[in-house]
C-alpha cells in the first residue's frame, strides 16, 4: 500500500469521474483532499460521501481570487500543501474553425489555471519540505487527432509546461510529472457514448494494445504512484496511461504487412 498520511492535496476538477477516483486513491493511502470545481452538486456530495477527510471548495480555475481563496482555506482546514493535480479542463474546442476568445478561454483553463495554482502553491509545499505536482496531459497532445485544435494543443503545451516546471522546482524539492490518458470511462466519454461502456470498450478496442478503454482507478493509480516516495526519483516526465494507445502507430491492431502479402 503507498503511504500517504499526512499529506494533503488539491485536485482541481476533483468532482469529475476521473478526478473523483483520484480523491479517493488519496484518501485510501491516508492523504487529505480539497476538490477544487466548479461542479458544486458532485463535488459537495463526493466531500459528504468521503467525510473529514475531504473538503470542496467551489474553485474556477480560472480567478485568481477563487484560487487564493482554496489554498487559504486547504491550509486553514489541513494545515499545509503537499500535493497538486491538475484535471479540469475545457474540451471546448471547435478545431480549425476556433476563433481567437475560444482559444484563449481553452488555454486559459487547461495550462493557465493550472500553473497559476502551482505558482501560488510553492510557498506552502516549500514550508513542508517539498512536494509533488502532476499535471493532466493526454495521448491528444502527442499525436494529430481528426477534428481537434485546441484540447490537443493545450495538452501538448501541459507536456512542456510540466518539463519547465521540473526544472523549475526541482531546487525547492518539488516534483513535477504528467500522466497522459488514453480513452478512458470519463465524464466527456460517459457523455459521448450515452453511458455505454460496452460501446466504448468496442469502439476504443483497435486503438489500444489492451483492447478496451482505460478505468478511471487506473489513471489514478498513476497518479498516486507519482506522488509518492516510490517515485522520489521521477520528475519532469510524462507516464503514457494509455494501453498502449501512442505506442501503437497508425497500422493500429492491423498487420499491414500481412495484407499487404495476402
Amino acid at each position: 500500500m503507498t503511504d500517504l498520511t499526512g499529506k494533503v492535496a488539491i485536485v482541481t476538477g476533483g468532482a469529475t469521474l476521473i478526478g473523483a477516483k483520484v480523491v479517493e486513491a488519496f484518501d485510501a493511502a491516508g492523504a487529505k483532499s480539497t476538490v477544487a470545481d466548479i461542479n458544486v452538486e458532485d463535488g459537495e456530495a463526493l466531500a459528504e460521501r468521503m467525510g473529514d477527510s475531504v473538503l470542496f471548495m467551489n474553485t474556477d480555475i480560472t480567478d485568481d481570487g477563487a484560487l487564493d481563496a482554496c489554498i487559504a482555506e486547504t491550509v486553514e482546514r489541513f494545515g499545509g500543501i503537499d500535493i497538486v493535480v491538475n484535471v479540469a479542463c475545457t474540451y471546448l474546442d471547435n478545431g480549425i474553425d476556433s476563433t481567437r476568445a475560444e482559444w484563449l478561454e481553452a488555454l486559459n483553463t487547461n495550462v493557465v489555471g493550472g500553473a497559476i495554482l502551482v505558482q501560488k502553491a510553492m510557498p506552502h509545499m516549500q514550508e513542508r519540505g517539498g512536494g509533488a505536482v502532476v499535471n493532466f496531459a493526454s495521448i491528444s497532445g502527442k499525436i494529430a487527432q481528426p477534428g481537434r485544435m485546441l484540447y490537443a494543443v493545450s495538452k501538448a503545451a501541459i507536456l512542456g509546461m510540466t518539463r519547465n516546471q521540473a526544472a523549475a522546482l526541482a531546487p525547492h524539492k518539488i516534483r513535477v510529472n504528467s500522466v497522459s490518458p488514453g480513452w478512458t470511462w470519463s465524464n466527456v466519454i460517459k457523455q459521448l457514448s450515452g453511458d455505454d461502456r460496452a460501446k466504448t470498450d468496442r469502439v476504443a478496442a483497435p486503438l489500444h494494445m489492451i483492447g478496451r478503454a482505460g478505468d478511471a482507478e487506473e489513471v489514478a493509480n498513476a497518479v498516486l504512484f507519482l506522488c509518492s516516495d516510490q517515485a522520489s526519483f521521477i520528475t519532469g516526465t510524462d507516464i503514457a496511461v494509455d494501453g498502449g494507445y501512442t505506442a501503437l502507430g497508425p497500422e493500429q491492431q492491423t498487420d499491414q504487412i500481412a495484407i499487404l502479402m495476402g
